[in-house]
């Protein structure tokens, strides 16, 4: 891991950008370090610098509540690579949907399964890379997008705690099958009438999690109208299980 740039943040955090084998990612600590703090991994949908306010908002709020946050950016997006077959599936998948068409299992198989075998194992080298840097300790949670790869995340890396994952994002069937092995606690965001989202897909994946405790916050609105109080709720649940 090698760190390209440091800022100190007005509210007492220390926001460092790095790249980790050509792939880019900030990191968000407590600027005076005490005890190693928990750590939470961000998701979102890719483009870091077009995520970047909504990231660093979720990032100070947990800094503030004594946690180091990190994030990477996701294969094929912001400056990296761009993969021909997923931009022709994620173009059909737009097509469908402006059309008002189901979209096709075919479809989502194509977009959504190279990414999560691609995306998961790069979290797990950037897991591994913060958890041996100074002030930064176990447990470990997730917290966002894409829904996927925070399934696979939490079957196959035992470091994970706990989730919170944000419903919002086409899965694929036979990451439904995978659901069934994920026990950590989860926390799952369902915004109602998300434009982009099958609501009843959301409802039976939440309904396959094999998690002995799972809480569903849905809340009317759109695919970012996620109210403050279901963040905040989030965010309990986080500090519940991780500190």
């Amino acid at each position: 891991m090698q760190f390209t740039s440091e800022q100190r943040l007005d509210d007492g955090v220390l926001e460092r950008e790095f790249t980790l084998g050509g792939i880019p990612g900030i990191l968000w600590t407590p600027e005076s370090e005490s005890a190693p703090a928990p750590l939470i991994l961000l998701g979102h949908p890719g483009g870091l610098r077009t995520m970047y306010p909504r990231l660093a908002a979720r990032a100070r709020h947990s800094v503030a509540e004594g946690f180091a946050t990190a994030t990477i950016e996701l294969p094929g997006s912001g400056d990296r690579p761009r993969s021909a077959a997923a931009e022709q599936a994620r173009a059909e998948l737009r097509r469908a949907l402006e059309a008002g068409e189901p979209v096709g299992e075919e479809i989502v198989d194509r977009l959504v399964l190279p990414l999560v075998e691609k995306a998961v194992p790069e979290w797990q080298a950037a897991l591994d890379a913060l958890l041996s840097l100074p002030g930064i300790g176990g447990p470990v949670g997730f917290s966002g997008g894409v829904i996927s790869i925070g399934i696979r995340l939490a079957v196959v890396e035992p470091r994970i705690a706990a989730a919170v994952l944000f419903a919002g994002s086409f899965v694929p069937r036979a990451l439904f099958e995978e659901a069934r092995q994920v026990t950590v606690p989860l926390h799952v965001l369902l915004q109602w009438d998300d434009e982009g989202n099958d609501r009843q897909a959301a409802l039976d994946l939440f309904d396959a999690f094999g998690s002995k405790e799972k809480t569903l916050n849905a809340n009317m609105g759109g695919h970012t109208g996620v109210p403050q109080f279901a963040g905040d709720a989030a965010a309990q649940f986080l500090t519940r299980h991780l500190k």
